[in-house]
């Protein structure tokens, strides 16, 4: 039960967030409680813009975001496409913080970070740490980050806390340069370009502990009595 009690300690020293020093305010919604949505312009590598609508909906006391969509037409075509992060029982909200979003090619990239220790260990601790998603068809699918074209390498979503950024920023649709300067002001070097390189395991150990989600209850993978207290209530 110690053990037990250690790991519940350390998860909450470490908090539901991965990205150090990235704050998640919480916001008046416009959308209902908790919710927000806004437009942000979008630089894409080729010097094309395109306006991509944000959706965010919060929810609690002190509320993370629970799910998030955006909704972009592609250049030439109009084609309406659509990304949706949705509420999770694992992670107990969204999964991601979008990064970039590409149009490669005529295909859609969208580039996310895991948006807390939660979802850094579902989607499998990728290092260097970002999940990356296709327009494949009708549907968004996974895709290694040696996929991604090279030259799809600057950021251009806003990141930290969203829809606080959108709000401060005061504008009908919040310009590319304003979101570079957002980005200029990350210390991280994985936050102010996709990189291609993996960050040293002890600076990702350092960020977030492993561990794996079992019966309903995320635990170290090395937690016997964990994954013995889980076997008892699911009986």
């Amino acid at each position: 039960m110690r053990t037990n009690q250690l790991w519940m300690k350390r998860m909450m020293k470490f908090g539901l967030f991965l990205v150090m020093g990235v704050s998640m305010n919480t916001s008046a919604g416009l959308l209902g409680f908790g919710g927000n949505s806004w437009k942000e312009e979008v630089l894409l590598h080729d010097g094309q813009k395109i306006i991509v609508e944000r959706t965010v909906q919060r929810g609690g006391q002190q509320p993370p975001i629970r799910e998030q969509s955006l909704v972009f037409n592609m250049p030439g075509t109009k084609q309406r496409v659509i990304w949706e992060d949705p509420f999770t029982e694992d992670i107990g909200g969204a999964n991601f913080l979008p990064m970039l979003l590409e149009i490669h090619n005529a295909v859609a990239n969208l580039v996310v970070y895991p948006m807390g220790c939660l979802s850094y260990n579902k989607w499998g601790r990728p290092n260097p740490p970002y999940v990356v998603f296709r327009h494949e068809g009708k549907q968004w699918n996974r895709i290694a980050l040696q996929e991604l074209p090279l030259e799809l390498k600057t950021p251009n979503l806003i990141f930290s806390s969203p829809d606080d950024e959108a709000k401060n920023a005061g504008q009908s649709v919040v310009s590319a340069e304003t979101i570079k300067r957002l980005y200029a002001s990350y210390r991280q070097t994985e936050f102010r370009s996709i990189l291609r390189e993996a960050l040293s395991k002890e600076r990702i150990n350092e960020k977030c502990m492993e561990m794996v989600y079992y019966k309903g209850a995320w635990v170290g993978p090395g937690d016997s009595i964990g994954r013995r207290l889980m076997d008892s209530k699911s009986k």
